[in-house]
This record gives C-alpha cells, sequence and structure tokens, in this order.
C-alpha cells in the first residue's frame, strides 16, 4: 500500500511540475508558435488603419462648470461647526480622542460591572438553591436510613412471633 501511494505522489508532483512550466512558459512559446506560422512568409501581421470620427473627450469643466472654482480652502467655509474643527490644533485633537475613549472605556467597565454582578446574584440564587438540594437529599437519606431500621427490627418480631407460632404448634403456609 506504501509503494503504491509513493508512486502516485510522485505522479501527481510530475503532472504538477509539467503543469508549471506550462503555464510559466506558455504564454511565450506560443507568441513564438504564432509567429512562426505566418501566412505572409516572414512578415508580421498588420492591421489597416481605424477610421473613427468620434467626437472630442468631454472635459471635466464641460461636465462640471462651477467646479473649476471650488478649491480645498473654500471647502466648508459657510459651515461653522466644520470651520471650528477645522481650526483645532493637533494636541487639542488628540485630547478630545483620549477624552471620548476615556469615556468609552469608562462605559465598558460600567458594563462589565453590571454584568458582573448580575452573575454573582446569579451565582448565589443557584449556589441556595443547590444547598437546598443538598439539605432535601440528606432529609430522605436519614429517612431511608430511619426506614431500614424500623423494617429491620419489623422483621425481628415477626420472626419471633412466627418462631413462637411454630413452637404452639402452627404449621405455616
Amino acid at each position: 500500500m506504501t509503494r503504491r501511494s509513493g508512486s502516485c505522489l510522485r505522479c501527481c508532483l510530475v503532472i504538477f511540475a509539467v503543469a508549471s512550466a506550462l503555464c510559466v512558459s506558455g504564454p511565450a512559446l506560443y507568441s513564438r508558435l504564432i509567429k512562426g506560422f505566418n501566412l505572409k512568409g516572414g512578415s508580421s501581421i498588420s492591421c489597416a488603419p481605424c477610421v473613427c470620427d468620434c467626437p472630442a473627450p468631454l472635459s471635466l469643466l464641460n461636465l462640471a462648470p462651477g467646479l473649476a472654482n471650488l478649491s480645498v480652502r473654500d471647502c466648508g467655509k459657510d459651515d461653522p461647526d466644520l470651520k471650528e474643527e477645522m481650526e483645532k490644533q493637533f494636541v487639542d485633537l488628540l485630547s478630545e480622542e483620549l477624552k471620548l475613549q476615556e469615556i468609552v472605556s469608562e462605559e465598558h467597565m460600567r458594563h462589565m460591572n453590571i454584568t458582573f454582578g448580575e452573575a454573582r446574584r446569579v451565582a448565589a440564587q443557584y449556589q441556595k438553591e443547590a444547598e437546598k438540594c443538598n439539605t432535601a437529599t440528606e432529609t430522605c437519606e436519614q429517612a431511608r436510613e430511619q426506614a431500614e431500621a424500623k423494617m429491620r427490627q419489623e422483621k425481628k418480631i415477626t420472626s419471633l412471633w412466627e418462631r413462637r407460632a411454630r413452637q404452639l404448634g402452627w404449621e405455616g403456609e
């Protein structure tokens, strides 16, 4: 079985190597093959010149004439919020980003504390239920032990009465 799988592996590797070589060198070989089989005996294939009556491409100014008058400095000059935001210094922006991250982390911490408190409450509730079950199991076990003791006592009494009855002449079943 191992010889068969080894030969199969070798065969697959050979097929992969041949396919890889064809993929890499195939396009070059194909173009040489096409150039070698020219019908005109050595001259290259040429096309007739194209004749087209296409209109000139539209410029951006023709599409949106007002676009050329805009510049980056004019962008948002009428928006007071954007103007105020653009005037802020880099340090102010970083401090604002840190404050926002602090707020997010505080909210995350608060949510985590609430979730942790809820988990502790549920765990305490399950602990109480488990203690109730353990108490009930102990009570049942004690009751079973008492019942077994009473049953042994009743069997002794029954055996004693049966023995007395046999001594007095009772033959039983």
